[in-house]
């Protein structure tokens, strides 16, 4: 029992480890949105890591509780794969969104002249850019910020595929240990793999020069997104 529990264990971990560096849906998001809205590492961590709760847990319970109520795994998977589609769309939709907002960000920045006219009919000129710290916030207007919720609504309904054909073996067995411990190991490879990767690509991207594309950050940003949402539907990854 010991050495199957081991096998178990280091075939679970390998699964979680490979599947989230294999998926740049993982982290690339996570690294984007945090240089486009320069969230700092303890808030980018945070997101990632509810991210990553929501991403394993909607799979755990899923396949806990269509095992328990007898649904086949083929049926479970054809759910899964449905629901990772729908994850991949969103993800499309809201990288595209987000993409041509960042573009009228980047032209609302861009500098540009005016004229204007003195009571002593003289003329001057000055060159200034439209941007956010030009547009009056009124008390009771302030939007929250919806992008983290949107990242975790989009990773909630992210399924982790190989998970639930890992917590069928340990069930048939009638292992409720077994259960337990694939859960927990792909829980917590998949999250420190996640946050592990947002970490080091966090202190990588700052090494990069890219001061003088701050003003696109938004729209690559977006444009990332968008091709994670499109390597997800259309490449498998």
């Amino acid at each position: 029992m010991y050495q199957e529990l081991t096998a178990i264990t280091i075939t679970t971990a390998s699964i979680g480890l490979f599947h989230t560096l294999l998926g740049p849906d993982h982290y690339l998001p996570f690294i984007v949105l945090s240089k486009a809205r320069k969230w700092s590492l303890i808030k980018t961590s945070w997101i990632t890591f509810l991210c990553g709760i929501g991403h394993v847990l909607s799979s755990i319970v899923l396949g806990v509780v269509g095992i328990g109520v007898g649904i086949s795994i083929k049926k479970l998977e054809i759910f899964e794969s449905v629901r990772g589609d729908l994850a991949a769309w969103i993800l499309i939709c809201f990288g595209l969104i987000y993409f041509v907002w960042g573009l009228r960000s980047a032209f609302r920045k861009q500098p540009h002249k005016h004229w204007h006219a003195h009571g002593d009919m003289s003329m001057s000129i000055h060159k200034h850019p439209h941007n956010t710290d030009q547009l009056h916030v009124h008390k009771g207007n302030v939007k929250k910020n919806l992008t983290p919720w949107i990242l975790f609504v989009i990773f909630v309904f992210g399924p982790c595929e190989p998970l639930i054909p890992l917590l069928m073996y340990p069930t048939v067995k009638s292992n409720i240990f077994g259960l337990v411990l694939v859960a927990g190991v792909f829980s917590l490879v998949t999250i420190v793999t996640m946050l592990g990767v947002v970490i080091f690509l966090f202190f990588g991207a700052d090494l990069l020069p890219l001061s003088k594309l701050e003003r696109y950050a938004h729209a690559f940003a977006g444009a990332t997104i968008c091709l994670c949402g499109l390597s997800i539907q259309f490449l498998g990854l």
